[in-house]
């Protein structure tokens, strides 16, 4: 499928639905959740870039011509339209048109929602009676022929005609929702049974064909009319688009996304957890986490966005995959939705969740909109290749997939800065400037920043008292953060978790919150040298002006400098300013770092929470957990515990190397032939291990460049011992390899001829996994976990051992 760049003559379109508000009185509670969204009503944001680009939006709400909108509506259903059409993806001769009803039908409630301006009602409400004459004149509701649903049922080549119809639907839907719209809900429920109607006589053969071609999110908002309405026909609809095909692997942990359009996917997912809530199937629960933790571990770029061309690539090819087309914004649009939908879900994760959502939020979707238009023109594609420059939608001759998920964006920034737990926990989840009335309990708290470009921000009780069970979230990004209740240090903050205040608040009240921020560099894993600039959570660009560059430019992170503007900083003549604000000129996000990469790193695994294992070195070689692994009590502090699970490390950690140390505290659990302790290669051609068990009931160190049968070997006189800490490290420099446990060597072999550096940048570097398949992983406890792009002496392995570090 060609990219939708060639312009209304392929089939693709991202998805748009607003999820439905959690906070809504549904007529069937959610499954499976323990926080909730307040209502946008109960959230106003206060000055800052937030509200700016609101406004931009707004203003474009006001000034779109709803009669132009509606033009090809009438005109389908046979009505008269003297109205001058709309062009780009809503123009007559385009098969997508309509799809833009659905988005504006969503921002105006939600501008409505968040501002209680009348001109938003007025204007939604005159589009909603005007689709309901077209619904009633024809039977069948669209911009388009009922003949484009024929096309698609019979496999015939057509622009994706149930994405569209998506748009509308869910755009009903928030209308309803957020303005209490009954004509909306009829206009809608006949739409759905029309849905119903169409899809319930097909085979499930032919409707797993049809669901080849996008169709956005039909299932979730469905699903979500499930909840509001409780009619098990919109239940069994929703069902309908269960696409096999996609769900199926990601049910069984399988990340099978690369050659798949990354838009088309993450609305599945997203219909995935709805599907959840509104039925409890754990099935439907796993997708959506299998999901989502494959695209943020492995498929994502530093400013969090995701996919090349609009395609998912091969997992973690990242600095191979940077070009004009990287980072639909439609694509963070919904995997912000899935990531707060998760984050209802468990809260445990919600941290690590709200990372992830201010890591997009801020450098991806904040800075899409053009702040130079009146009217918050917006991105489509936001490039990451070196010389890129931002381009944008206009007025009327655009209308593509993210024009319309710009409008969803930029009018419910509110949603997601708090979360409830239904009773007096208050979530604060982003430093957004804005101001909280509690829904039923009279409490108001405003919260002032000017976050990112200060590191601080303050909560204040302004109205009300009573009991608040406050959870402050302490990004995994800062250190050193500090939390004073009327002027009091309190709690200890830790990194990646929530601080948790209960009291009884009253007025006058403050709350003063300081996360520091510093410099840091962001390596690819396809190629540690390939790295991104951030200051805390913001990712900085270089600026460069007119120059369209054709490599990656050079940077040497010790010339980097503050300066004088906050976030800015300058490397040699270069100036580095904040990505979202970066407008205009051409730019680069990512640099070649190659001379400043050194090769060591050091896992103490003393994270508190979260998928995230730190590189203690601060070279940059962060990895992450995978899989059923957890923390636990380690040697020392906290550990990480592999039984069903592994951590994968970036690629390239050995890339080049003539001489390496690998050190670590392992307690195993069960021994098991084959089990590794680490396994660094490309598959079971090129690799190296360690395993603490070999069929000869051995510990084994083993390296080859061609497959089993050429790997050379050092063989320990023993297996690991079971239920014990036992220090183990394995150094390789020249032909020699030596092999210790328990701080001493145990074996060495003189005749190692393969380097480490013959293995090329290995690409599947883990941490109690195989590169065979077949093999167990390790059942055992971690810690201490070291690499070094050196031989380690005997007397330096002992140290370690005997420091129990």
């Amino acid at each position: 499928m060609l990219s939708r760049r060639t312009l209304l003559k392929t089939s693709a379109a991202s998805a748009s639905a607003s999820a439905l508000l959690p906070s809504l009185a549904l007529a069937r509670p959610d499954n499976g959740v323990s926080l909730y969204a307040f209502p946008l009503t109960a959230v106003r944001l206060g000055a800052g870039p937030f509200a700016d680009n609101a406004g931009r939006t707004h203003a474009y709400l006001r000034f779109l011509d709803a009669d132009r909108l509606l033009h090809m509506f009438r005109v389908t259903a046979g009505l008269p339209s003297s109205a001058t059409p709309c062009g780009g993806w809503e123009s007559p001769s385009t098969e997508l048109r309509g799809h833009s009803m659905g988005h504006v039908l969503t921002g105006l409630a939600q501008a409505y929602a968040g501002t209680g301006e009348a001109v938003f009602k007025t204007k939604g409400d005159y589009l909603v009676a005007q689709l309901a004459l077209c619904q009633r004149a024809n039977g069948y509701l669209s911009a388009y022929p009922e003949s484009f649903i024929d096309r698609v049922e019979t496999g015939q080549s057509v622009w994706a005609p149930y994405y569209t119809l998506h748009k509308i639907v869910a755009g009903l839907l928030d209308w309803h929702v957020l303005t209490g719209s009954a004509q909306a809900l009829t206009v809608l429920t006949r739409k759905a049974e029309w849905v119903r109607a169409r899809n319930s006589v097909l085979t499930y053969a032919q409707r797993q064909q049809m669901l080849r071609v996008e169709f956005g999110g039909m299932g979730e908002a469905l699903f979500n009319l499930y909840q509001l309405s409780a009619f098990p026909a919109h239940l069994t609809t929703a069902q309908y688009f269960d696409h096999a095909q996609v769900l199926d692997p990601l049910a069984a942990g399988v990340d099978a996304l690369a050659g798949f359009h990354a838009n088309t996917q993450i609305p599945k997912a997203l219909a995935a957890i709805r599907g959840f809530h509104a039925t409890g199937t754990l099935k439907y629960r796993d997708i959506a986490v299998n999901f989502w933790n494959f695209v943020v571990r492995q498929h994502s770029y530093a400013i969090g966005g995701n996919s090349n061309g609009e395609y998912f690539q091969a997992p973690n090819r990242i600095a191979s995959e940077l070009s004009d087309t990287t980072c639909e914004c439609c694509n963070s649009y919904n995997m912000l939705k899935l990531t707060r939908q998760l984050a209802f879900t468990d809260s445990a994760r919600a941290a690590e969740l709200m990372d992830f959502y201010e890591k997009a939020l801020y450098n991806h979707l904040l800075g899409a909109q053009n702040p130079s238009s009146a009217n918050g023109h917006h991105c489509y594609y936001v490039p990451l290749r070196a010389g890129g420059i931002k381009t944008y939608s206009n007025d009327y001759d655009n209308f593509t997939c993210c024009h319309g998920t710009g409008m969803e964006t930029n009018t419910k920034f509110g949603d997601s800065v708090y979360f409830h737990d239904g009773s007096t926990a208050l979530w604060v989840n982003l430093f957004v400037a804005s101001t909280l009335t509690w829904p039923g309990r009279g409490i108001t708290i405003r919260q002032d920043t000017t976050f990112p470009e200060t590191s601080t921000a303050r909560l204040t009780v302004t109205a009300g008292s009573g009991a608040i069970d406050l959870r402050i979230r302490i990004p995994s990004w800062t250190s050193g953060a500090q939390v004073r209740v009327n002027g009091v240090l309190t709690g200890s903050p830790v990194p990646g978790s929530y601080l948790a205040i209960s009291r009884t608040w009253a007025t006058g009240d403050t709350v003063d919150i300081s996360v520091p921020m510093a410099l840091s560099v962001e390596a690819t894993p396809d190629n540690p040298a390939v790295r991104a600039v951030k200051h805390g959570p913001i990712v900085l660009a270089g600026q460069f002006g007119t120059s369209n560059l054709s490599a990656l430019p050079p940077l040497d992170p010790s010339l980097l400098r503050p300066s004088s503007a906050a976030l800015e900083y300058t490397a040699g003549s270069v100036l580095l300013r904040p990505f979202y604000k970066t407008h205009g000129q051409r730019y680069s996000v990512y640099w070649n770092v190659v001379s400043n990469v050194p090769r060591e790193a050091h896992y103490p695994f003393e994270e508190a929470s979260g998928s995230a294992v730190l590189d203690a070195t601060g070279n940059g070689w962060n990895g992450v957990l995978a899989g059923a692994a957890s923390r636990t009590t380690g040697r020392t502090g906290r550990g990480v515990l592999l039984s069903g699970g592994y951590v994968s490390l970036p690629a390239g950690l050995l890339a080049g190397a003539a001489a390496f140390t690998v050190a670590a505290w392992v307690r195993v659990d069960v021994a098991a032939s084959w089990a590794r302790v680490f396994d660094f290669g490309t598959g079971t051609g090129a690799y190296l291990f360690l395993t603490a068990r070999s069929s000869s009931g051995t510990l084994r160190y083993a390296i080859t460049s061609a497959g089993s049968g050429a790997e050379q070997r050092i063989d320990g006189p023993a297996a690991l011992p079971t239920g014990v800490w036992t220090h183990v490290a394995v150094t390789h420099t020249g032909n020699l390899g030596v092999l210790y446990a328990g701080g001493v060597e145990v074996a060495r072999n003189s005749a190692l001829t393969v380097r480490p550096s013959a293995l090329g940048s290995t690409t599947q570097n883990w941490i109690g996994r195989s590169q065979y398949a077949g093999d167990p992983y390790l059942s055992a406890a971690v810690d201490g976990f070291r690499i070094y792009s050196r031989a380690l002496s005997a007397s330096e392995v002992s140290q370690l051992n005997a420091t129990g570090s």
